[in-house]
């Protein structure tokens, strides 16, 4: 194929088809108009115009998450860019891969305080895995391939590309069959496993009476699923996981213990404080799973981390075997010599934890509980279903009720905790998965920080189904406000929030409505059975709350277990 007089933009389209982009969705602006203009002619492209750049971002998030392909989103200079910095944090906590490109002043005016000017890749540059700055267009290629390359290799993140109008707008000889050799001097994407390392804990496991896995979202990022299924199956050892590491082990799994931490089950956290040997897999000991580090795990004679990141061996919590290697990679290795270890009395224990103190609620027949709500949802969908949330009382409900059978089917801002993230994160996951039944469970609160996203799902007739746990409060700002402050609340009543059913109404979305449990039964099977979009509120109890609850600063099994203590 012969070289062809492209501009910046045109070569930057190429590049992101060549790297397999599908969708990217994205909010213009003047410093990217040419970029833009560029997707005029080309029917190749897919671009989806959000109503935020925070909707922009949250949308390739979704994504990215739930198929484990690079999402792409693009911004215009200044407040566009801004206004993307806390969806690049969000994926930054949970490693998600993401490409984002932001347009930039003129380099002729850069450093000069330009309409519309900010230096955003200093301003992101503590959230990104890399950033770059083109300063000329022919670097535009390599550019967008290394970026690609880095977001979705090692432990996975987003890249920042930052484009300078002129740059964009350069007119430039490019070949589109050329190759980009990627040549990062010093990066090393995904270490290779220490077999050793790894021997050092079959050994250990041998020796353990007592030994318990904590599953993380690195278990789903790495696509290593099926090897943890085996490697349990052949050690026997049960399994609790963080809440980005559902469905990375089937909640319905005998060896499942459910999520551990600040809202874990009763019998996750005691087993994490009774075990004598802790392997940790692509869990970070986040301090919502470990809670007060100087009580965590006290009995465990062994600690082991399986990570692909090796600043995080050891960066929380002490660590005796540090396994550094992607994770599919190191449990392929353990599994050709895994032994069953010698079970004893171990899991009657836990068992016997379970039996005693599972998940529970007190049902109503007159007041709808959001329990319920989510039971009926997990029941229904037999699990299957690709569920989002927001951040709050009803992300934690999820984690507990909803029973995850398949990796990367709970997509949720785990470490910086996103209000506003759970409705366009299920629009980029829809967008992705076409063919999933995908489930956006948002509180009153975080729907109305991005619910002018139910324009796009109107207008292209993505099918999210969403749902509002609506309890017109700040549910979990009023929980601990409640237990912790001595019942002295302080602005957390929504009041004054819109009518959900006639808000989705206005935006062309159907809206239904259920405050019984009757209505929930009608009301969700009517939204299912609905070909497009649907936004169904449930009115539920103000008061309840989310039980077990570890205090901050608190022993894991220091548990607040509410009406059933």
């Amino acid at each position: 194929m012969e070289q062809k007089l492209m501009t910046g933009s045109e070569v930057l389209l190429h590049a992101l088809l060549k790297e397999g982009t599908e969708c990217v969705f994205g909010y213009p602006g003047g410093n990217v108009l040419y970029i833009y203009d560029a997707m005029v002619d080309n029917d190749e492209f897919k671009h989806i115009l959000t109503r935020h750049e925070q909707g922009a971002i949250h949308a390739a998030d979704g994504y990215a998450r739930s198929t484990g392909k690079v999402g792409v989103c693009i911004a215009t200079s200044g407040p566009g860019a801004t206004n993307l910095v806390t969806g690049i944090a969000t994926a930054y906590m949970d490693s998600v891969p993401l490409v984002v490109i932001t347009g930039n002043v003129p380099t002729t005016v850069m450093g000069s305080d330009a309409f519309q000017e900010a230096d955003i890749v200093s301003i992101t540059m503590p959230i990104t895995k890399h950033s770059y700055l083109v300063r000329d267009a022919q670097d535009i290629p390599r550019i967008v391939h290394e970026a690609f390359h880095i977001a979705n290799t090692g432990r996975k993140g987003p890249v920042l590309i930052d484009i300078p109008k002129d740059i964009s707008n350069h007119k430039m000889q490019y070949d589109p069959a050329q190759s980009e050799t990627i040549d990062l001097r010093g990066y090393t994407a995904t270490p290779k496993p220490d077999h050793a390392a790894i021997d050092r804990l079959l050994d250990a496991i041998a020796q353990a009476e007592k030994p318990v896995i904590i599953a993380g979202g690195g278990v789903v990022y790495s696509d290593a699923s099926n090897e943890l299924l085996e490697f349990v199956r052949q050690t026997q050892i049960p399994v609790t996981t963080t809440l980005l590491g559902l469905g990375g082990f089937p909640s319905g799994h005998e060896l499942s213990l459910g999520m551990l931490g600040m809202h874990g089950t009763y019998a996750a956290n005691m087993a994490v404080q009774n075990a004598d040997l802790l392997i940790s897999i692509g869990s970070r000991f986040d301090d919502r799973a470990t809670m007060n580090t100087a009580g965590f795990a006290p009995h465990a004679k062994t600690i082991a981390h399986i990570d692909v990141d090796p600043a995080e061996i050891g960066k929380n919590i002490k660590t005796d075997i540090g396994c550094v290697g992607d994770i599919k990679d190191v449990l392929q290795y353990a599994n050709k010599r895994a032994q069953p270890y010698q079970i004893g009395s171990w899991r009657a224990t836990i068992e016997a934890d379970q039996t005693a103190r599972p998940l529970s609620y007190t049902d109503s027949e007159t007041e709808l509980k959001p329990q319920y709500i989510i039971e009926m949802i997990s029941e229904k969908t037999n699990g299957e279903a690709i569920i989002t949330t927001d951040v709050g009382q009803h992300q934690m409900w999820a984690a507990q009720f909803y029973k995850f059978k398949r990796p990367r089917s709970i997509i949720s801002s785990g470490g910086l905790g996103t209000m506003g993230f759970g409705f366009p994160s299920a629009i980029g996951a829809q967008i992705g998965n076409p063919d999933r039944l995908v489930v956006s469970i948002n509180g009153d609160g975080g729907m109305q920080m991005c619910a002018q996203e139910l324009a796009i799902c109107a207008l292209d007739q993505i099918p999210v189904k969403i749902v509002v746990i609506n309890n017109q409060v700040l549910g979990m700002v009023r929980q601990q406000q409640e237990i912790i402050h001595g019942n002295r609340l302080s602005h957390i009543d929504l009041a004054g929030s819109p009518d959900f059913v006639r808000l989705a109404e206005a935006y062309g979305v159907k809206g239904l409505r259920a405050s019984t449990k009757a209505e929930a039964e009608r009301v969700w099977q009517e939204a299912v059975e609905t070909n497009g979009p649907v936004l169904v509120e449930f009115v539920v109890a103000r008061d309840e709350n989310v039980y077990p609850f570890v205090i901050g600063g608190t022993n894991l099994d220091q548990m607040l277990l509410g009406e059933n203590e």
